[in-house]
């Protein structure tokens, strides 16, 4: 029922089903969590309960990276690297050689963005088969958020790499005849892609795990623990994919025309 001020607060809200990790951030933040919400104009649905669980998720995720990093960093070895600096060293080597293949020789700069951008979205993927958490890409906004970080990244280095004017003579096409047709397709190419991303990353994790959900409901052991493999390859096959396209939108973005 409404109250005599319009308004319905007094209505019983369903409370949203939250993790531990969920519940323990709410506890500890929940006060300059709703207060950030409400200077950036965003009004919570439970103001009790402002962090959700992909927003938790995302910070336990950001939190293991940091911690990760910081400790294979403080055990960096030349003459007896370890198993971690190993994975580590590896991942980067191949994602700096994919970028050398597909960007070129300048390439390096770029490998920082997207060895980050690859291994937040891995585990973010996969926390999702430990108990007791979920996978933040399975909500439609993280693959959203991700797929802008990529899309803004790479107009801001095909900026600084070419300067605002020369990038943006790209969107005219060769020929000045053609640009007032190639203008609007390539806005339409260019607003299409963060669509595009977020579209195949979120489609693919929310199916992975309600498939591998479904079938924890009815069977044991056996035909979970193959859905749960199956989720293990789909989750590095996305990321890698992500990462692949992030590369090739750069390199169309600071690609020189000859």
């Amino acid at each position: 029922m409404r109250n005599s001020l319009g308004r319905f607060d007094q209505i019983p809200f369903h409370m949203p089903e939250q993790l531990w990790f969920t519940e323990l951030l709410n506890r500890l933040f929940a006060r300059p969590a709703t207060s950030l919400l409400h200077m950036l104009g965003i009004q919570p649905v439970h103001p009790a309960l402002p962090i959700t669980n992909f927003v938790a998720m995302q910070i336990l995720v950001v939190l293991a990276l940091l911690l990760l990093f910081i400790f294979v960093r403080g055990r960096l070895s030349v003459e007896n690297p370890g198993g971690l600096q190993h994975l580590l060293e590896g991942s980067e080597s191949f994602v700096q050689g994919q970028s050398h293949e597909i960007i070129g020789h300048h390439s390096e700069g770029f490998t920082p963005f997207l060895v980050a951008l690859g291994f937040f979205i891995l585990i973010c993927s996969l926390i999702g088969l430990i108990p007791g958490f979920e996978s933040p890409t399975a909500s439609p906004s993280v693959p959203l958020g991700c797929a802008l970080v990529a899309f803004f990244y790479y107009h801001l280095q095909g900026v600084r790499r070419q300067g605002a004017l020369k990038y943006l003579a790209h969107f005219a096409g060769p020929m000045p005849l053609l640009a007032p047709l190639m203008i609007p397709i390539e806005l339409v190419s260019h607003l299409a892609r963060p669509l595009s991303l977020t579209v195949r990353l979120f489609a693919n994790m929310y199916a992975g795990e309600q498939v591998t959900l479904a079938f924890l409901s009815v069977t044991y052991l056996v035909a979970p623990a193959l859905f749960m493999g199956l989720h293990v390859f789909v989750s590095f096959l996305q990321a890698y994919i992500f990462a692949l396209m992030a590369m090739m939108y750069v390199d169309g973005a600071v690609a020189h025309e000859h």
